[in-house]
Formats: structure tokens, sequence, C-alpha cells
């Protein structure tokens, strides 16, 4: 995770950590079966990138999205999947493990920037 990663191979192993984590979190978690149309993962990543992305709806989102990075997703499979009570859950447990991650990142982030500031400020 400290690596220098494009954006979007940033996002999707940050999707794919948070995803094992809640996974491994619940015992037998109610949200832990998969649609054929549009992965988990994929739903999850599909998000994030929407959130970040200078978009004005999301039918402009999908339409930039296959654009840019050339996936094409049916509009009526994305914003059905909005709806969905089952991806809802894995989104509610998926947070909870996400912000830890996230968190823990940080930190680690910081430390780095604070041992090199500190060096900075010690070097003549």
């Amino acid at each position: 995770m400290l690596k220098d990663l494009p954006l979007s191979e940033h996002i999707h192993q940050h999707c794919n950590e948070s995803m094992e984590r809640a996974l491994l979190a619940e015992r037998h978690p109610l949200w832990a079966r998969s649609c054929p149309e549009l992965k988990d993962i994929d739903f999850i990543r599909f998000g994030l990138l929407r959130c970040i992305s200078v978009v004005d709806s999301g039918r402009h989102f999908l339409q930039t999205n296959e654009q840019i990075y050339g996936q094409r997703l049916p509009h009526s499979t994305y914003f059905k999947s909005l709806k969905s009570h089952r991806r809802t859950s894995m989104l509610e447990a998926l947070n909870s493990r996400a912000i830890i991650f996230t968190l823990k990142h940080c930190y680690r982030k910081t430390l780095i920037i604070l041992k090199h500031s500190r060096n900075l400020t010690n070097t003549p």
C-alpha cells in the first residue's frame, strides 16, 4: 500500500483488502453471494470512482467510465444494483473495515512524514 500506484489501482487494491477484511470479520454474512452481471468488488470500485469523478449524473459517470477505463456497464444493471438491500448490507460491513484500514494507512503515512520532517530540521 505504500507503493506509488495509479489512482485506479490504488482504489482497486483498497477495495479488495477492505472486502477481504469485512468477509473475515463476519462469520456468515448475509450479503456473501455474487451477481454475475456486476461483481461485488466492481460495484464497490465503481461506487468509489463515482464519488471522486467530476461528472454531472450517474449516466454521465457510466459514459465517462467507459471512455477512460474501457469498462462497459449496462445502465440498467448499475442503477438496479444501487437499490439492492443486499449490497447496502455489504457496504455497511465493508465501510467499518475500510475505515479501520484507512486510518491505519494514514497513521503510517503520518509517521513517515514526521520522521522525514524531523530529519530535515535536524540537518544543518
